[in-house]
């Protein structure tokens, strides 16, 4: 059998703060270098506020866009009153992936200890695009790339990956 060639997938990042600005944004940037540093292609970039219907209005707008395959969001997860990020996303995952955040918490456990209970990092499909839900700091974007993303959005990983299952994620939606 043959080695599989890497495919690079078009990923979008999107940075959910009241404050965060273009240049001060080093989760953005954390996730953007690590994206193109794996060999995938930046979709769009984008800040938005802290308001439920602002983020599903741009989940919505980047998965329906064919040129967008993966949709990365950093902050809004946590627990206070501005922290919308999850619930914006699950309005609009068809499937959540429940292991996605299983994982990130084993993850953080060992890094952060029980402050890893205030994370509510997120997975999902809509419209046949994957959209995760990141932390706002960089070390928590750093150890959801490197220690999940990065292996999953590699065709390359074995023994499975989601890229392998791309083109069925929106087998419901097509005639048959």
């Amino acid at each position: 059998m043959s080695e599989r060639e890497f495919i690079p997938l078009r990923i979008a990042v999107m940075t959910v703060s009241d404050t965060r600005t273009e240049g001060d944004d080093r989760s953005g940037d954390t996730l953007a270098d690590r994206i193109e540093r794996a060999g995938h292609l930046i979709a769009a970039r984008m800040i938005v506020k802290d308001d439920r219907s602002a983020i599903t209005a741009a989940l919505h707008d980047w998965a329906a866009d064919p040129k967008i395959d993966v949709i990365l969001s950093t902050g809004g997860t946590g627990l206070t009153g501005r922290d919308l990020t999850v619930e914006a996303h699950r309005d609009l995952y068809e499937k959540e992936i429940d292991a996605f955040s299983t994982l990130f918490t084993m993850i953080s456990v060992q890094k952060i200890g029980t402050s890893a209970v205030q994370s509510r990092a997120c997975g999902g499909v809509a419209q046949g695009t994957y959209i995760f839900a990141l932390p706002g700091s960089p070390s928590a974007c750093r150890d959801a790339w490197d220690e999940i993303l990065v292996h999953q959005l590699d065709y390359r990983h074995k023994p499975c990956n989601f890229v392998e299952i791309m083109p069925r994620l929106d087998e419901h939606m097509r005639r048959k």
